[in-house]
């Protein structure tokens, strides 16, 4: 008697179920490297980085935010940008249409990042005036202000800008967010001339009623899905559900942290980002295209975890790993 062929269970892949209504493929932009290690304590040394995002690129993913051109007084663990870049940038021609954004929080990070010859950028506002001068040392109009020349000159070079808009369903300090108040900030950056608008749950509070409320309000501001990403923590578990709500919406760009790496060093109760193992074996179940390897993104978070020590958060890097993500 011939041994039973594996299932998908097996071989570490969901088994796949589509709904209607959704995007057929969805584009992660992977954030791990930037925004999962600047919340670590245990600053891992250059080629580490570098080598997790090979690993992350061999893994299928081709949307991958490297580091950030911020002053090493803020963000010491990534401090070491000047030298990471080089060692990753020539990833782009081995893996046809791999990005490697950055982010950069002023004109002397778009400086930095230009001389590396960056194709991909981001600026990170906020919705609210409490988290803009915690994490900015300024109010949202005059973070605008400050945006407004990087966005201009960044586009004038041919370079793509992204602009992250956290606090944008509840704020630490001023509770929850009203969804009129996301909408103006968040057009505000468009405006300027980011190409994408990255929608962040800083401390994972929203819920999908919410998530479909303000992805409807930018719909009637002119702001369609098409030009919307969403990220989320999993703060209160509902990193996912709000995923899906967003997809019902429409958005096809989910941010994800590979292994559940990040947080927020100015808002100490934002825990990890979602986990992209978790956030691909529900899109892989629900049939939509990543291009990523699951097993061995997997690998690579449980490669990672062993680096720092302690094991992965990702629910999804336990169960493929066999529960052993330290290895």
């Amino acid at each position: 008697m011939s041994a039973a062929e594996p299932t998908a269970l097996d071989l570490g892949l969901p088994v796949r179920a589509p709904l209607d209504g959704l995007p057929q493929a969805v584009r992660i932009h992977e954030v791990g490297a930037r925004d999962g290690l600047q919340n670590e304590s245990v600053a891992l040394p250059v080629e580490v980085k570098a080598e997790f995002i090979a690993r992350l690129a061999a893994a299928g993913l081709r949307t991958i935010e490297a580091t950030s051109f911020v002053h090493p007084k803020w963000v010491p663990q990534l401090a070491d940008a000047e030298q990471l870049f080089p060692l990753v940038s020539g990833l782009t021609g081995e893996y046809p249409g791999l990005r490697l954004p950055v982010l950069v929080p002023n004109e002397r990070g778009l400086d930095r990042a230009l001389a590396h010859r960056v194709q991909d950028i981001a600026v990170f506002a906020s919705a609210t005036e409490s988290f803009a001068e915690r994490n900015l040392g300024r109010g949202v109009e005059a973070s605008l202000e400050m945006f407004a020349p990087v966005v201009h000159r960044a586009t004038a070079a041919g370079v793509r800008v992204r602009g992250y808009l956290s606090m944008c369903f509840g704020d630490p300090w001023e509770g929850p967010v009203p969804t009129a108040q996301v909408v103006e900030v968040g057009c505000r950056l468009l405006e300027l001339g980011c190409d994408e608008l990255s929608l962040g749950d800083t401390i994972g509070t929203g819920t999908p009623g919410q998530v479909t409320e303000l992805i409807s309000a930018f719909s009637g501001r002119g702001v369609g899905p098409e030009r919307l990403a969403v990220h989320f923590h999993d703060t209160y578990g509902q990193a996912l559900a709000n995923t899906l709500a967003a997809l019902r919406c429409g958005v096809a760009t989910v941010d994800s942290s590979a292994g559940g790496l990040g947080g927020c060093p100015y808002a100490k109760s934002a825990t990890g980002n979602l986990a992209t193992e978790d956030l691909v074996w529900m899109l892989h179940g629900l049939g939509i295209s990543t291009g990523v390897d699951l097993p061995a993104l997997a690998a690579t978070s449980g490669w990672l975890a062993d680096r720092l020590g302690r094991p992965s958060p990702s629910r999804a890097v336990r169960a493929l790993t066999g529960g052993d993500a330290q290895r």
